[in-house]
């Protein structure tokens, strides 16, 4: 069965749920009902990286993340820090995570690939081209998926350097990230090739702009949370169908029950 990893976004500035779980107790509570829900890992991040989103200081982050991190941790929860500073990463990993799920790559610190090889820990390594505030400059491919696929092979390399063994690494596209609505679509349908690869691979469209506009195209009304998080389901089942490991989503549910749908309809 297909990983399903939650999110849990301990910010008052993300693009889906910002502010709801800033409060320590909410987020460790809504990092409960996702486990509840179904969810084999917690992600759990204390910085937005949506779009237009400004950097904040590693210790601010550190606060929000490192208390939810403990408590959840010690619960037994599966936990991957959300984050592209090393230093939170590495206290992240002390707190009980077990996982650092960088947006960047290891591109916007210069000692993330040090830590998690230090710390000897799964790694997130996305595709990334640059910060929020100006990714969409970069969004320029000659074929996204290939490019992609190059791209992340490049950055696998670079991590494997650092002494990050190779089973200890994830890919994720970054879908949404440096790319527009389209080139989401493309490299969604190039995953088998990025699967082929070899590592694991992780895949987050949950709630993203470019599912809201293609159910608001044709003046089907504005694609509401629930909406979303149906077409995130629906995306969720032809990733696990492309050969994926996981999916980040936000409902948890929604994606568990189509999964099982799908794994039924198959005969598994």
């Amino acid at each position: 069965m297909t990983v399903i990893m939650g999110a849990v976004n301990v910010t008052p500035d993300s693009f889906s749920d910002g502010g709801r779980y800033i409060q320590a107790d909410a987020a460790i509570e809504h990092g409960r009902q996702l486990r509840a829900d179904g969810a084999d890992i917690l992600d759990i991040g204390g910085e937005s990286t949506r779009p237009g989103a400004v950097r904040i200081d590693p210790a601010l982050e550190q606060h929000r993340v490192i208390p939810v991190i403990r408590e959840l941790a010690a619960e037994g929860a599966v936990i991957s820090v959300d984050t592209m500073h090393a230093t939170t990463a590495e206290a992240a990993v002390h707190a009980g995570a077990r996982i650092i799920n960088d947006v960047a790559g290891g591109l916007a610190d210069p000692d993330m690939l040090r830590v998690a090889a230090e710390m000897d820990v799964d790694i997130v390594i996305s595709h990334w081209r640059g910060h929020s505030d100006d990714m969409y400059a970069h969004a320029q491919y000659d074929d996204v998926a290939r490019d992609v696929i190059a791209e992340l092979i490049a950055r696998m390399q670079v991590a494997t350097d650092a002494g990050i063994s190779p089973e200890r690494i994830i890919l994720d596209p970054g879908i949404g990230f440096a790319k527009h609505g389209e080139q989401n679509w493309a490299m969604l349908r190039g995953l088998p090739a990025l699967v082929q690869v070899g590592p694991r691979v992780l895949v987050g469209t949950s709630r993203k702009r470019f599912l809201a506009d293609l159910l608001e195209s044709g003046d089907a009304g504005e694609a509401t949370e629930g909406r979303r998080d149906l077409a995130t389901a629906v995306a969720s089942v032809l990733t696990a169908q492309a050969g994926v490991w996981g999916v980040r989503v936000h409902d948890v549910a929604a994606t568990r029950d189509a999964l099982r749908v799908a794994a039924a309809w198959a005969g598994r």
